[in-house]
Order: structure tokens, then sequence, then C-alpha cells
């Protein structure tokens, strides 16, 4: 794997939208920059790009975890392509085996992991989603960091992102589900 670079966000939130305050809530992500070594090809077998997934899962999550002032209770991933390559690209670095990594450093994780994944030019942000790493259907979790890095992904990278928070949205009042209408 031909890394670039890393980035590490950090976002404490104070407030809620109207300026009311709350508890801190702390969102950090980090994003990995590396080469695209299937860019510019169809490749049948993507296994070198699970492998991959799961390696940066392991050194990117043990970093923010650290960062983090309270436990982990949400998570996302999220992952963008250069132009040449393809969206499955980056499927293959998402799903088959990130998850493993990021349940390990959140101490669980029962949910599914919320995930974002697209193809796109030099410095696009993307939207991680996060969710509640146990609880499916926590409405209060569901939020999103977006993030972006000004100089990826090149046409031939990829940008990965995972992302935890040690708190829900300020001031949740929507509640649990699922969804009954």
């Amino acid at each position: 794997m031909k890394l670039r670079k890393t980035l590490i966000i950090k976002e404490t939130i104070a407030a809620g939208d109207f300026g009311t305050s709350c508890e801190p809530i702390t969102r950090i992500a980090a994003l990995a920059v590396i080469e695209n070594p299937l860019a510019g090809r169809y490749e049948e077998d993507l296994s070198s790009l699970f492998d991959m997934g799961g390696q940066l899962g392991e050194r990117l999550m043990d970093e923010i975890v650290e960062m983090l002032p309270a436990p982990a209770i949400s998570y996302g991933k999220a992952a963008i392509v250069g132009v040449d390559g393809e969206l499955e690209h980056v499927g293959a670095m998402i799903h088959p085996k990130l998850g493993k990594p990021m349940r390990a450093a959140v101490g669980g994780g029962q949910a599914l992991i919320p995930s974002n994944a697209k193809v796109a030019g030099v410095g696009v942000p993307i939207d991680i989603p996060l969710g509640h790493k146990d609880e499916a259907w926590s409405f209060d979790h569901f939020d999103t960091m977006t993030v972006m890095v000004a100089d990826a992904p090149r046409p031939g990278e990829i940008v990965m992102c995972v992302a935890i928070s040690d708190g829900a949205r300020p001031h949740p009042r929507v509640g649990s589900g699922p969804i009954t209408d």
C-alpha cells in the first residue's frame, strides 16, 4: 500500500444550531490518502483492496479512539475514489474487512456501520454518516460529519475515512425506532 498522507479532524460541539449550550460532543475523523493500485483498469479480483481497508482501519481507529475524551458511542465510514477508479474500488476498501478493526477499537459494535462512497475529483467533500454502534434504531445518533482533503483524491488515489463520536446530536428529540408509519 502506498500511503501519501493521513489527516485527523477533531470537532467539539458546545452548542446546538440556535446557540443553546449542550454537553460537549466530540467527533473525530481520520482520513488516509492512498494510491489506488487498480486505477485505470478493470480488475475482477478486488481482494487486495479488502486487505488494505482492514490495515488502514486498524491504523486509523487506534489513533482516533485515543483522542476521544469519552468512550465512542457512534461510528461511520466513507471513501472517495479518484476519477481513474471505480466505485467498486472503494466498496472493496470499506466493506469486507474494515468493520472488524472499527468494532474492536470501539469495544463492540452490534449495529451495522453506516457508510458512504463516491467517485470524485480533488477537494470534494464527503459526508461520513454516523450511527450508534450498538443500537441501529437510535435516531438521536443518526448524524453526519463532513470532511475533505484539499489536494485529494487525485485521479489515481483513494481517500478512506473513519469517524467516531462520543455523543448524539446536540439536543436530540427524535427518539428511537423502528419506524412505524
